[in-house]
């Protein structure tokens, strides 16, 4: 009954191990099956592009106040304090991202289809 237990166990251990590297390629077909659609770029595309993201939020001028909503409340200590702020307005932001991004690259217009 001992080998017998022992066997059981090693069985066991082995079919977890089994599990184990089946989830592990599990989950790597899943990522390419998510990844098949999307276009490839290159990594020094990506870092230039990442780079004129950074340069755009750097030059952003976030001291303009008329673009942030903020409600402000009193403290137990009754001090005012900034209970939130909101940017109002991310559609400067966002176009500063892009103009930023768009001038590092020669964009080409998709041909047009007719189907």
């Amino acid at each position: 009954m001992l080998e017998t237990k022992e066997m059981l166990e090693a069985t066991v251990k082995g079919l977890q191990d089994k599990i184990g590297q089946l989830n592990m390629d599990l989950k790597s077909k899943q990522q390419e099956l998510e990844d098949a659609g999307k276009p490839v770029i290159s990594s020094k595309t990506m870092d230039t592009i990442n780079d004129a993201i950074n340069k755009a939020i750097e030059n952003y001028n976030f001291d303009n106040t008329d673009q942030y909503e903020i409600d402000y409340s009193l403290d137990y200590d009754g001090r005012v304090q900034a209970e939130s702020i909101d940017l109002t307005d991310a559609y400067e932001l966002m176009e500063a991202i892009v103009t930023n991004v768009e001038k590092q690259f020669k964009i080409e217009q998709d041909e047009e289809t007719n189907d």
